[in-house]
């Protein structure tokens, strides 16, 4: 697969017919950072330290190995809408994805949504019964889905000084909509970061997540084709990164009704990222 191809995959979901090519309006007064009250009564999710001078760690999925690793697997659904994309919901298009939802409802599938705040403001209900589930975990997008590094496909840019401020407008909009498992992971648009990015979200004290699974869901339109990448790809302890926007991504419900049951008859688990990420900290803690 190209550098090109990958990027349309991973950020295509509404990017290239932006209009709009200036970084989000400002922001309201920044929030706390990550909301913990969010979750009361629950375990604090797992996170990994920070790295040297305070940057943002990044959590890349481990693969496990050997004869007894575990067959685990988490499923990410990212939840696409950019700051400029109102005029094209409210003309009708739809950045979201109820069927899908249904779908992992129906077969019984943990995961973890990383959704942007735009996305929660558009569709506070969804939102709020997506985080309200404990099948669910709702994780950050950034509010805008601008790049946080560049080059990064085409995407418009947030500058440094405002990207602790969008990441945090987007954990505000997923509070106002009422959502509650809500975990301190963060995922870049695109997956574009550096070290600039990384130590400008220090202080937001947020894991960054990557994925070694592409689905190549956006802008398909077969979906046998999208669940063989996945069950080609897929191996202990991988993180799948697909996408919850029926425009961009219209055969992932159907993909996903394919890859769920094919995996476990594999003897797959399906878990979520937050589950992934404490089962690779005991797996490397008895390794020391």
């Amino acid at each position: 697969m190209t550098v090109a191809a990958l990027g349309a995959l991973l950020t295509g979901c509404g990017s290239s017919t932006d209009t709009t090519r200036s970084e989000a309006a400002a922001p309201p007064p920044a929030a706390p950072s990550f909301p913990r009250q969010a979750r009361p009564g629950l375990p604090a999710p797992p996170t990994l330290a920070p790295g040297p001078g305070g940057l943002t760690p990044v959590f890349k999925a481990g693969r496990a190995t050997g004869a007894q690793a575990a067959k685990t697997v988490a499923l990410t659904f990212d939840a696409d809408m950019t700051a400029g994309q109102g005029p094209r919901a409210a003309g009708g298009e739809r950045f979201d994805n109820p069927a899908l939802i249904s779908s992992l409802r129906r077969l019984r599938v943990p995961s973890t949504v990383f959704m942007t705040g735009r996305w929660a403001e558009e569709y506070p209900q969804q939102a709020r019964s997506i985080g309200r589930d404990p099948l669910f975990e709702i994780a950050n997008h950034s509010y805008s889905h601008y790049a946080f590094a560049t080059p990064c496909y085409g995407l418009p840019t947030v500058s440094r000084q405002r990207m602790r401020a969008d990441v945090e407008r987007a954990f505000a909009a997923f509070r106002t909509a009422g959502a509650r498992h809500i975990v301190p992971y963060f995922r870049f648009p695109g997956g574009c970061y550096d070290d600039r990015a990384l130590r400008a979200l220090g202080p937001a004290k947020v894991t960054a997540v990557q994925w070694d699974v592409v689905s190549g869901d956006a802008f398909a339109r077969d979906a046998d084709a999208v669940a063989e990448q996945v069950l080609a790809g897929v191996r202990p302890g991988s993180l799948v990164v697909m996408h919850c926007t029926r425009s961009a991504a219209p055969v992932t419900d159907a993909a996903v009704r394919r890859i769920v049951p094919e995996l476990r008859e594999r003897g797959y688990r399906f878990v979520k990222v937050s589950d992934l990420m404490k089962q690779s900290a005991q797996r490397q803690g008895r390794q020391r």
